[in-house]
Order: structure tokens, then C-alpha cells, then sequence
């Protein structure tokens, strides 16, 4: 969970200064599989970008809620691909207690003017879902705390702390 939750956000990125420059070609969707550490052969996995899911890339901001990326579909060649929806990204900052975190989330429209409109719904749905998210994580991260086994006896012999210096894990 641990890795998925840091995946997460790494795939979050930054949020509203220091985006990608407008009119860049990108990969929207990544098909490659990530190494966190717990991959017992410890390979190292090659990012490979998808000519047949290139995207140009420009940002819009209103400089205070936060940022819009439109998602134009191109092919191989730089034109545009018309046969694929363009795509709207919002980007925000949430403050939490540990400093802000970026938040991302797809924004269902038409035009530019209609994911202007819909940003806010669409950042409150993904600031709940994120809420929803970092509070299964916290109850998951604090139901793995190591707990002493009681009964052994422990500094001072039976009558001491007790514990015994054994650690038992759930």
C-alpha cells in the first residue's frame, strides 16, 4: 500500500508552477510497470513512451484556484488526431497538516470555457476521494504498529515493565 500511496503521488507531480511547458508532446497514459523495491529480481524497468498515445499539452491558469491542462490527441506526426477526445486536467494544491499536496483530476468537458466551469466540482469530488484515500492509508499504516507481548516479565524480572523486550507483530 505503501508504494501505491508514494506512486500516487509521484504521479500527482507538481501542481501549477513548474508544469511541463504548453505545447509539448506527452504520454497521457504510462504502460509500464514501476520498480518500488519489493521486486525480488531488483530490475530496473525501461519507460517507454506510446507513439499512438501522444498528447500536445497546454496549461491555463487563473493564477489563484489553480491550473487547467488541455490534452490534445496528436499523431506520430505533431498534427492532431481527431478520432480521440481532447482531455482536461485539473491541477490543485490541498494544505495538510504535513504541507501542501498536488492533487490532479479529469474534468469531463467539451471546451476549455466548460472545464473553467465544472473545476470546482470536479477539485472538491477529488479533494474528498483524496481525503477518503490519505485516511484508509493512516488506519492501515497504524493498525501495522508493532505491539510488546505482554506476560514475559522485563527489565527488573516478573514484576518489572512489562513486555520482555519482545516485540510480536500483527
Amino acid at each position: 500500500r505503501r508504494a501505491q500511496a508514494e506512486l500516487l503521488v509521484s504521479r500527482l507531480g507538481p501542481c501549477g508552477k513548474g508544469t511541463a511547458p504548453s505545447a509539448t508532446l506527452l504520454q497521457l497514459k504510462s504502460h509500464c510497470t514501476m520498480d518500488t523495491g519489493m521486486n525480488p529480481d531488483n530490475t530496473t524497468t525501461e519507460l517507454k513512451m506510446n507513439p499512438a498515445e501522444l498528447y500536445r499539452e497546454e496549461t491555463f491558469t487563473d493564477r489563484s484556484a489553480g491550473t487547467l491542462r488541455r490534452l490534445t490527441p496528436v499523431q506520430i506526426d505533431g498534427s492532431d488526431d481527431p478520432a480521440r477526445p481532447v482531455l482536461y486536467i485539473g491541477q490543485a494544491q490541498i494544505l495538510t497538516p504535513m504541507g501542501a499536496m498536488p492533487i490532479a483530476f479529469e474534468i469531463e468537458a467539451g471546451s476549455l470555457g466548460e472545464a473553467a466551469e465544472k473545476f470546482s466540482a470536479a477539485a472538491n469530488v477529488a479533494v474528498e476521494r483524496t481525503a477518503r484515500e490519505l485516511e484508509e492509508l493512516r488506519r492501515e499504516a497504524a493498525s501495522q504498529i508493532v505491539v510488546p507481548k505482554g506476560g514475559q516479565g522485563g527489565i527488573g524480572g516478573p514484576g518489572g515493565m512489562p513486555g520482555g523486550g519482545r516485540f510480536q507483530i500483527p
